[in-house]
């Protein structure tokens, strides 16, 4: 019998070669091409044979509603977009020792006593799981553990599975599909197992919960077309140093997107967090220079978080710019602005941002409590304790408005702040809706307008 051809796949973004190569053409990763054996040319109801004909269904006709069940862990439905729906299948992806499989333990452990659980490792033995359980206090649910890694052993044991069955699959970069000679992990494996699982899963009803490894770049290893076969992908996000843990939602076919759930690492496992405001400024010191409060949007949940700005002359020739949690190049721009528009010089000063408490964020809304945060380093006063500032700064100097100011404005109240800083728009349209409570606004349309509030001038250095 004749050898099958090969080909030379990318690992990391799935381009097949003619032959191998030290670089990827098409996403210029260097090292990245393996040799795996090429799939059968023709695929199967394409060679001649008709297929059956596709039942089609009306759009006006109203289905009944997709069906949910809650996990009991309230910050994990809120991002999974209210509870778990039968037939889906959803891929968690975080950095090693993140706590990605702790948190899906304690999911499947939970759900245990309503429902089927199955978790299915490949990475550890089942007496390793067992004391993981152990040391949760969750020894005792009645969770079937398994070790394997071949799909064709784990299809196999699925089968019969109830409708609604919770399964685990720890991790999917360990699985590995026998009818291809490539090893495991790889992208040609990746998608063949994520494929036949999902297939499994849609077929019988279960509940799928995928594990996936990320690169040193953050995103999900294995072909990109994964994260397009799943109904929903998941990232565990925190800094090693930090016992915050966020799970955020990038991707949700059944729920909102940009969801983010928060939660606390202890001895006993991940504690959800029902405030995460309250959280992130319980160690704010009151009013200290370079330090403002964001009032941010994570989905549909306000935050507020603490931005940290630190300006001091730089004994180097080129300044540093380090940031940590925001968009080093928003940095830059904020920069730009204060000094071409607001006189502000920064330049032969080194800047460090932080965003207190591990958050990474991503809002436009951010810029104007960035800029408060350089601005009170810079001239030594303090932003006013009870003071959030919000809003987005374009490059002529001028504040937009932002979205869901109402929402951002009563969790400042809830939290006892009763001053804020927001856009001159952002405030006409509250009077407009006629509030009367929550914090006292003081609204600015042009960046220069933060500077006396701050104690700097369009002169200072």
């Amino acid at each position: 019998m004749a050898r099958r051809a090969a080909n030379f796949v990318c690992q990391s973004c799935g381009a097949v070669h003619a032959k191998w190569a030290g670089r990827c053409d098409a996403c210029g990763a260097w090292n990245s091409i393996v040799e795996e054996q090429a799939a059968d040319t023709v695929p199967r109801g394409l060679d001649g044979r008709s297929g059956r004909k596709i039942a089609f269904a009306d759009l006006s006709n109203a289905g009944p509603d997709t069906p949910r069940f809650a996990t009991g862990i309230a910050e994990f439905d809120r991002v999974c977009g209210g509870g778990l729906v039968p037939g889906s299948a959803i891929l968690i992806g975080g950095d090693p020792g993140i706590g990605k499989s702790t948190l899906l333990l304690q999911v499947v452990c939970r759900l245990a006593a309503e429902r089927p659980a199955i978790y299915v490792s490949g990475e550890e033995a089942v007496e390793q799981i067992r004391l993981r359980a152990a040391r949760l206090g969750v020894h005792q649910a009645p969770v079937s553990l398994g070790a394997a890694t071949n799909v064709r052993d784990i299809v196999a044991s699925l089968d019969g599975l109830d409708n609604g069955a919770l399964v685990v699959i720890d991790s999917i970069q360990t699985m590995y599909v026998d009818t291809l000679e490539s090893a495991p992990g790889t992208v040609g494996q990746v998608r063949a197992s994520a494929a036949e699982l999902i297939r499994v899963a849609k077929r019988q009803g279960l509940c799928l919960l995928l594990v996936g490894h990320v690169t040193k770049d953050g995103a999900i290893a294995g072909p990109r077309v994964l994260e397009h076969m799943v109904d929903a992908v998941l990232y565990f996000e925190g800094e090693r140093g930090h016992q915050f843990r966020i799970l955020r939602g990038v991707k949700n076919r059944f729920g909102a997107t940009d969801e983010i759930g928060v939660f606390e690492m202890t001895d006993g496992g991940l504690i959800e967090v029902e405030n995460p405001s309250e959280l992130f400024l319980a160690e704010r010191s009151g009013e200290i220079s370079g330090a403002a409060v964001f009032a941010g949007i994570e989905g549909t949940r306000p935050v507020l978080v603490e931005v940290q700005a630190l300006v001091a002359p730089s004994p180097l020739g080129t300044p540093r710019r380090a940031v940590v949690g925001w968009d080093s190049a928003r940095l830059s721009m904020v920069l730009a602005v204060l000094e071409a528009r607001c006189g502000v010089t920064i330049g032969p000063n080194d800047v460090y941002l932080n965003v207190a408490g591990g958050l990474r964020i991503s809002e436009p809304a951010a810029d104007l409590a960035v800029a408060a945060a350089l601005v009170s380093s810079l001239s030594g006063t303090p932003v006013p304790a009870d003071t959030v500032v919000f809003g987005e700064i374009g490059l002529s100097g001028e504040v937009r408005g932002v979205s869901q100011t109402e929402a951002r404005l009563k969790e400042a109240a809830k939290l006892g702040f009763g001053r804020a800083i927001v856009p001159a728009r952002s405030g006409a349209r509250q009077r407009n809706k006629g509030l009367s409570r929550g914090p006292e606004m003081r609204q600015i349309g042009h960046l220069a307008e933060l500077l006396p509030i701050l104690g700097a001038t369009h002169d200072n250095g």
